[in-house]
């Protein structure tokens, strides 16, 4: 009896595992991330993306177009008004509405925690944004901005505010558009039709002459900088984000200098290493191709880290399991320091975290980050 009973508890258990087998491939719930990779490495299918190949003759150098500070003001003028088709939303904007110590019991056990404000960005197509300010309570008079993926709301990201927090950091937070809190729209198109939008892809179709998409990015930061700017006397603005959040925190810290120190986390990487590899190539926003060719990735780096105490640290994880994996990334880094060396000013630098083995922010990563903070 007892030897059956054992029989039926295993079958049980294989057929619980393999059911869950079936529903963590057709859905791709947590570890499918994990085991796609290992599943890769057995068959040896990492070694079907050539990357090293596409670059090892390759003169990086070249394809970089900055040579003096005018360069860069050029480009980040230029970039702006793709974005914003105008001189004055960038630097002008506020937030539509602020709704001051609200309550969200997501963050009722923060510590050093004074209130959360939350701001209301209102933008074409109903495209809004709700970012929350968390304020410390004995501060440091310092500021983060806080940027998550793709992945969902930032309180993904409630363990990396927690530890800003209690270092002293007030911590500006986002979700990327149609994500989180955010708003995903129905929207009616001249040509294409009624849809709604839920993927970044879908951003593509609203693209015109006179409005881009990444707008939907951008925005939400720059108008919320302004009112801080207004409002608060913060001495120091620095920005960091995961995955499509370091992407955003690439390409903003680019374009405005308010942001003394960025930090990308497994987010941002140039057309190059992008190319051959699809778990690299992103979503919409991060191939545009007449935003990169007003300046490309590359640039985009100088631009983000040039300027009196200004820096971007660049941060991949090199066993991640969703993309920009490896240790690839190194190949630019001595290009871009190169030409800041030129400029005198401003400094960069990558790190490849070899220790984390998932698409986050590890504690090692987020203790040089604010080690790299607190210098300022």
């Amino acid at each position: 009896m007892l030897q059956k009973k054992i029989i039926l508890l295993l079958f049980l258990i294989v057929i619980s595992s393999f059911s869950y087998g079936i529903i963590v491939g057709t859905f791709k719930i947590p570890p499918y991330e994990i085991l796609n990779v290992l599943f890769d490495k057995l068959q040896g299918k990492e070694d079907d993306y050539p990357i090293l190949d596409t670059y090892v003759e390759f003169d990086i150098a070249s394809i970089i177009h900055i040579t003096s500070e005018q360069d860069i003001l050029e480009k980040r003028a230029k970039l702006i008004n793709y974005v914003f088709k105008d001189n004055e939303t960038f630097l002008t904007k506020i937030p539509d509405s602020i709704e001051s110590n609200i309550v969200d019991d997501r963050y009722s056990d923060m510590e050093n925690l004074e209130r959360i404000d939350r701001f209301s960005i209102l933008m074409e197509y109903g495209v809004n944004s709700y970012p929350y300010l968390f304020l410390a309570k004995d501060g440091n008079n310092k500021l983060v901005v806080y940027h998550q993926g793709h992945d969902g709301d930032f309180v993904k990201g409630k363990e990396t505010i927690r530890t800003l927090l209690q270092n002293k950091y007030s911590v500006l937070a986002f979700s990327m558009p149609l994500t989180g809190q955010n708003t995903n729209p129905v929207i009616e198109s001249e040509h294409f039709g009624k849809f709604k939008l839920v993927y970044h892809n879908d951003l593509q179709f609203l693209e015109t002459e006179n409005f881009s998409p990444l707008k939907f990015f951008i925005e939400p930061v720059s108008s919320s900088l302004n009112y801080l700017d207004q409002q608060y006397d913060f001495e120091h603005y620095y920005m960091m984000g995961i995955s499509g959040g370091g992407w955003t925190t690439g390409v903003y810290s680019a374009i405005d200098p308010r942001i003394e120190k960025s930090f990308p986390v497994a987010g941002t990487a140039p057309m190059f290493l992008r190319f051959n590899n699809p778990k690299n190539m992103g979503d919409y926003e991060q191939t545009v191709p007449k935003f990169y060719m007003i300046a490309n990735y590359l640039d985009q780096y100088i631009m983000a880290s040039y300027g009196d105490g200004r820096e971007q640290l660049q941060i991949f994880n090199k066993y991640d399991p969703c993309c920009l994996s490896g240790d690839q990334y190194k190949t630019y880094e001595d290009e871009i320091q190169g030409i800041l060396s030129q400029l005198g000013k401003g400094n960069f630098s990558i790190f490849i975290d070899e220790n984390n083995q998932y698409h986050s922010i590890s504690s090692i990563s987020l203790d040089k980050i604010i080690q790299m903070m607190d210098a300022s």
